[in-house]
């Protein structure tokens, strides 16, 4: 069976907004790599058939909390937004995201910076923060492709640390659950996440 056939045997489909925020890519100085690099790791990573829902918006505090309510309002239960979580003047992706939330989830945040502090020490300079707005989860990953697929996806297991570091997104599908969302399914070769034996459902296909 072929990846297409699979998802279409009963995989639950998903809305996903992904937002790259950049004053400079949002007006051509450069090229945008955050949304191409979000849309391949979830392409990758989730069985389940997805609806993206891009947005490439400037570093402009209100437009980024609009941004993500429209996201939620159009019926995405995840948002990715990457980029302005330093500590630069016109980083303010976490306090829009904060303005909106219903709910604060720090655990991804921590977890994030303990990713990357394996790579940098400027690590703790990080700000990213995710947050429950209704029945939907936001979470800020760093700006870098390269950084997301890290923090999404986990360190694998080492001689100094056989258990590996687990990647965020091995507790996304769960917190979807948990809000009254899809049943996302990973692949295990690019993320393996964790439920409950209580929350798991029998693979269908």
């Amino acid at each position: 069976m072929t990846d297409t056939q699979e998802a279409a045997s009963g995989f639950d489909p998903v809305r996903i907004g992904i937002v790259s925020v950049s004053d400079r890519a949002s007006t051509g100085v450069y090229e945008d790599k955050g949304l191409p690099a979000l849309q391949d790791w979830l392409t990758r990573a989730l069985y389940n058939p997805i609806t993206f829902e891009p947005r490439l918006i400037p570093d402009e505090q209100d437009r980024i909390s609009a941004t993500l309510i429209e996201l939620v309002d159009a019926g995405c239960s995840l948002v990715l937004t990457t980029g302005g979580t330093g500590p630069a003047l016109r980083d303010v992706t976490p306090e829009a995201t904060l303005a909106v939330a219903h709910k604060e989830m720090p655990g991804f945040g921590e977890q994030m910076r303990q990713i990357s502090l394996q790579f940098v020490p400027t690590a703790i300079l990080s700000r990213q923060v995710a947050v429950v707005r209704g029945q939907s989860v936001i979470i800020n990953l760093p700006g870098q492709p390269k950084a997301i697929g890290q923090t999404l996806s986990g360190l694998p297991a080492t001689q100094a640390n056989p258990a590996g570091v687990p990647g965020i997104f091995a507790a996304v599908p769960y917190c979807v659950d948990l809000l009254g969302g899809p049943y996302l399914e990973t692949r295990e070769d690019v993320c393996r996440s964790f439920r409950p034996n209580n929350a798991v459902r029998p693979r269908r296909g």
